[in-house]
């Protein structure tokens, strides 16, 4: 005899058997059924896409560019949520966001361009980390969260969290938070998901899962983010909310000579500087240190700290950042400190003074070299951005658009070793005080300076 199951019971059962995905207890809707392509669409490159057992699978395909299969719909505000393996360290992938395309872009083959999250299981280990593809390069290089590079497994499935709420994006993988970036740039465009380009044999068919792929976009709420994790902020002369929580302070606020004054004298300069208007410029003198208003110099004093900034030249323009700058040395040129060299290496001929290049752009000038890949190296007229981190044990490193340049321990026996055979020589124990100011450098070419900011540790 046939049993008739009444229809409420039916949709009982099922609710008790099959449950919906949720992201902060919201349900969320598929951006992928699992079994058809539905919704995407494949752009630029030739690589194969496919679904195999529940995942999009992509294929290198030799001598094609980037490949990439996004959604037909755009996204503005969400959370991303999805798995992800990759089979080989020689592959790379990424997963798009609020990106674009542009049709005659790469000669007519079509160029997608935006921010990426990276999947990158190389021995740099970045995934993770933030990319603007076809744009603007790396963002957030993992060098700026080195904790975060073990994070991601090779040939096996890892998760994958993406936030783009407002101007914010952050990332995790497997539950580490790694990388967070405010950026004014596009808010909106499609999701998409990377076959990385193929020049070699060896790279060719090398495969990409992904899998549970779903999305968020109503009652979005930030997941909590480690107060030590380093925020990329594109907005000048600004903190986000991460930012101040964590303790960061702005040294600039965009408008006043608030904080600062001149080296040699208790006001700020009365010539040879502007501040307003979103910079800090030192203006064109000549071309000697001291030669307009003379160096500027914080109020405060400072340890250990991560001091943050960025900075533009002119052609052949010298200038730097210098820390622990005391005052009390007797010098007829810029005060003396240590000092993140800001320098036009091209042009400039100090820049083939020094020993090995310790006189270059990032560089702990004329101890030091900056190991700096061309690549991360934005060119004269553009914004570039510094970094240094004084640790509490004197442990030093400078950084430039977020790739580790150079590191050294303050006071140790190489250091001094280093310092006997420089320029700061005749100063007993040089760039070992206590604590000092953050100097600005007026060295008579014209340099701007902006979001310029502290955190103490």
């Amino acid at each position: 005899m046939k049993k008739i199951v009444h229809p409420v019971i039916a949709l009982l059962l099922l609710s008790v058997f099959i449950k919906p995905i949720t992201i902060h207890g919201q349900n969320t809707p598929g951006l992928f059924d699992g079994k058809t392509l539905n919704g995407w669409k494949r752009l630029a490159g030739t690589a194969d896409y496919k679904v195999e057992d529940g995942a999009i699978v992509g294929t290198t395909v030799l001598n094609s560019g980037n490949t990439f299969l996004v959604t037909e719909k755009e996204y503005g505000d969400f959370i991303l949520e999805l798995d992800t393996k990759i089979e080989s360290p020689l592959s790379n992938s990424g997963v798009q966001t609020r990106s674009h395309f542009d049709p005659a872009g790469n000669n007519g083959k079509g160029k997608v361009y935006g921010r990426q999250f990276e999947i990158d299981p190389s021995d740099r280990k970045w995934s993770g980390g933030i990319y603007d593809e076809g744009r603007r390069d790396w963002l957030y290089p993992l060098d700026l969260n080195a904790k975060a590079k073990d994070a991601f497994k090779v040939g096996v499935y890892n998760h994958i969290r993406i936030e783009c709420i407002g101007n914010e994006m952050r990332t995790w993988i497997n539950g580490v938070a790694v990388a967070d970036v405010v950026d004014t740039v596009d808010s909106k465009g499609f999701i998409g998901l990377q076959v990385h380009a193929v020049t070699k044999e060896e790279q060719a068919g090398k495969k990409v899962y992904f899998k549970n792929i779903h999305i968020q976009t109503k009652n979005l709420v930030q997941k909590p983010f480690p107060k030590d994790i380093y925020t990329v902020n594109y907005t000048s002369n600004s903190l986000s909310v991460h930012e101040k929580s964590s303790g960061w302070k702005l040294l600039y606020d965009g408008h006043t000579a608030t904080g600062w004054h001149g080296a040699t004298i208790s006001s700020f300069p009365a010539k040879g500087w502007e501040y307003g208007e979103g910079v800090m410029h030192v203006l064109p003198s000549a071309g000697k240190e001291e030669s307009g208003g003379g160096d500027v110099v914080t109020d405060a004093l400072y340890s250990a700290f991560d001091l943050s900034f960025e900075f533009k030249l002119t052609p052949g323009a010298n200038s730097g950042v210098k820390y622990f700058v005391t005052l009390s040395e007797v010098t007829k040129g810029s005060a003396i400190g240590l000092e993140y060299q800001v320098l036009d290496d091209k042009l400039h001929p100090d820049a083939k003074l020094g020993r090995d290049g310790d006189r270059t752009l990032a560089s702990l000038y004329d101890l030091i070299r900056a190991d700096k890949p061309e690549r991360f190296i934005h060119p004269v007229g553009a914004w570039n951005t510094g970094r240094i981190i004084v640790y509490p044990n004197n442990h030093v490193e400078h950084y430039l658009n977020g790739v580790k340049v150079l590191e050294y321990e303050r006071g140790s026996k190489s250091y001094r070793d280093l310092v006997a055979i420089s320029k700061f020589v005749i100063w007993k124990n040089f760039g070992e005080a206590k604590e000092g100011h953050i100097l600005l450098q007026d060295h008579g070419n014209e340099v701007f300076f902006r979001s310029i900011k502290i955190k103490t540790l």
